[in-house]
């Protein structure tokens, strides 16, 4: 049964609002993936507004969730989203992550959906295979590109990251592409492996925009694989505490996937979810809605 109709089928039982109901609450929200200290700060929470209203089943208590999860989910910092024209500087979008979360599908998707912003919806994207420390990401991306009829810079194997992505830069200016979405290694990086390698896209990335790219730096979207619950608070919490992420993207988020992750990535790295992958096809990504996402969650 996925998470969502276990939440569901548990507040509308219409339980007394005993303790033993916040604390079978608490444990379900653990196990929701929402993190035990969260969880216990939005079961007291609700247990103080329902005190507040009188309220006394949880079928009348379930009502009073929504606005609490927007609550935890506007703790985020407002998202720093790339606006493009086409025919103007390029903006770049650094999609970050270990390997197996589908960064290099992700990119995909991404490159499908953003000109859809754009006047016309024109295709004006091209994406750069800066993950040159595993082959298969290359050879991957390439045929993304055939299928989706989208641009792919590369260099062989084991190439320069950044040299890509300059590539990939020069190409966008010349051909008055809107934007770059480089798909990066996925090795689980030391923190300045990280941090140097970013700093020198940074770079890269500043001197062919003529310092006009927003505040001078890439986008960097963290891409987690919604079905590995807390581990990918971690990660979050690795790669933040290394380099300045805008941003996340939650792939794979099927029914195993719990959905607890994005209210820990909102109330503790004050992190925004920017778009949901909920498929393999290319139009399975959509921007992230929280009214949709805690209807959702509730069931």
């Amino acid at each position: 049964m996925a998470f969502s109709d276990k939440l569901k089928r548990f507040f509308g039982m219409g339980s007394a609002l005993d303790d033993d109901f916040f604390d079978d609450l608490a444990d379900m929200l653990v196990e929701g993936d929402f993190g035990a200290a969260l969880a216990f700060e939005l079961v007291d929470e609700l247990k103080r507004c329902c005190g507040k209203n009188g309220i006394r089943d949880s079928v009348a208590a379930r009502a009073v969730l929504p606005e609490l999860l927007k609550e935890m989910l506007q703790k985020a910092r407002p998202p720093r989203l790339p606006t493009a024209e086409t025919g103007k500087n390029p903006r770049v979008i650094l999609l970050l992550g270990v390997n197996g979360v589908g960064k290099t599908t992700t990119a995909a998707k991404l490159a499908r959906q953003l000109p859809q912003q754009l006047p016309g919806g024109e295709s004006k994207v091209i994406l750069a295979a800066a993950d040159t420390f595993r082959a298969a990401a290359i050879e991957q991306l390439k045929i993304h590109g055939e299928q989706l009829g989208i641009r792919v810079i590369a260099h062989n194997h084991g190439g320069d990251p950044a040299a890509v992505v300059y590539d990939a830069l020069e190409a966008a200016k010349s051909g008055k592409y809107a934007y770059v979405i480089a798909d990066t290694a996925g090795r689980m990086h030391t923190k300045t492996a990280l941090v140097e390698e970013l700093k020198k896209i940074d770079r890269v990335a500043y001197s062919k925009t003529d310092g006009t790219l927003e505040d001078g730096r890439p986008h960097r979207w963290l891409v987690l694989d919604a079905t590995t619950g807390s581990n990918a608070l971690v990660q979050a919490e690795t790669f933040h505490e290394a380099v300045e992420l805008d941003g996340v993207i939650l792939s794979k988020m099927d029914s195993s996937a719990k959905g607890g992750i994005v209210f820990q990535l909102a109330a503790k790295l004050r992190l925004p979810v920017l778009y949901i992958c909920d498929g393999e096809k290319y139009e399975n990504i959509h921007p992230f809605n929280a009214d949709e996402y805690i209807r959702e969650f509730l069931g």
